[in-house]
């Protein structure tokens, strides 16, 4: 479908493992380079900048990156920084740490930096993030919303950064039992696919618009193209939700979903 820009994200659901394996982590610092690489860590999402990029900056130096830039944004005024936009410019690999997805927009949305961060993902350059980070790679992303039941609590839904198209992503998944958020999301907007994605698992939506999932959980995928049954009218006056069918995939590592023909298969080597 025309809706999904050929890029290069590494989407992961937060939580992945900084002190075992690290397989996540090590996977973006290869598909970044390798010890060639060039890493830009950004943590416009948190707060508490310096503190979220620790662990990153020690993992990806122990992994042999010697590159290392952290882009702390804090306010605006540094989205519109030449510097921070070289940083960006001049990397192999971009990561999103974790936070609030809605800072990320508020601090790059519509900056010099914010244009830089799509110039890269239409040069392929593998752009990752985790968590809130995650989040906000859609078009429309999840800020809020909970109850067990779709519909129950309405979700809270907001523009994010456009690096993906027709898709709305939702992390920390099985974890938080975020499934009911996820289907009153797609049935608000059932032309896109809702992807669920647990913790210490990612899925790497490649340039051949395939995505394939890594790490030790599972990527629930939600397809409502052929839903011809819906009662979305009718959340906003406390009605559970009514919709269906609904296709759904779960695919763990060593599985593919291709997003143009919505098909999931095993990965071919």
């Amino acid at each position: 479908m025309s809706q999904y820009v050929s890029g290069n994200l590494l989407i992961i659901g937060g939580a992945e493992d900084k002190h075992k394996d690290c397989k996540i982590l090590k996977y973006f610092f290869q598909e970044a380079g390798g010890r060639e690489s060039r890493i830009c860590v950004i943590t416009a999402a948190s707060e508490n900048a310096e503190e979220a990029a620790e662990p990153y900056k020690k993992l990806f130096t122990s992994f042999g990156c010697s590159d290392l830039e952290i882009l702390n944004i804090y306010h605006r005024e540094h989205a519109h920084s030449q510097k921070n936009v070289d940083k960006i410019t001049r990397a192999s690999g971009i990561f999103f740490t974790g936070g609030d997805q809605l800072r990320i927009t508020a601090m790059l949305g519509g900056t010099v930096l914010g244009k830089a961060l799509l110039q890269a993902y239409e040069r392929q350059v593998i752009i990752a993030g985790t968590s809130a980070g995650a989040s906000v790679m859609s078009d429309t992303m999840i800020i809020g919303g909970a109850g067990d039941t779709p519909g129950e609590d309405l979700i809270q839904m907001a523009p994010g950064l456009g690096l993906i198209k027709g898709v709305i992503v939702d992390q920390h998944f099985a974890q938080r039992g975020r499934i009911g958020r996820l289907l009153t999301a797609v049935a608000l907007n059932p032309d896109v696919l809702g992807i669920g994605i647990d913790e210490d698992t990612a899925v790497h939506v490649r340039t051949d618009g395939k995505l394939e999932v890594i790490g030790r959980g599972t990527a629930l995928i939600i397809d409502a193209s052929q839903a011809d049954l819906s009662n979305v009218d009718e959340l906003f006056s406390g009605r559970p939700l009514a919709f269906a069918p609904v296709k759904v995939h779960v695919l763990c590592a060593g599985y593919e979903f291709a997003l143009r023909e919505r098909t999931s298969s095993p990965v071919k080597r």
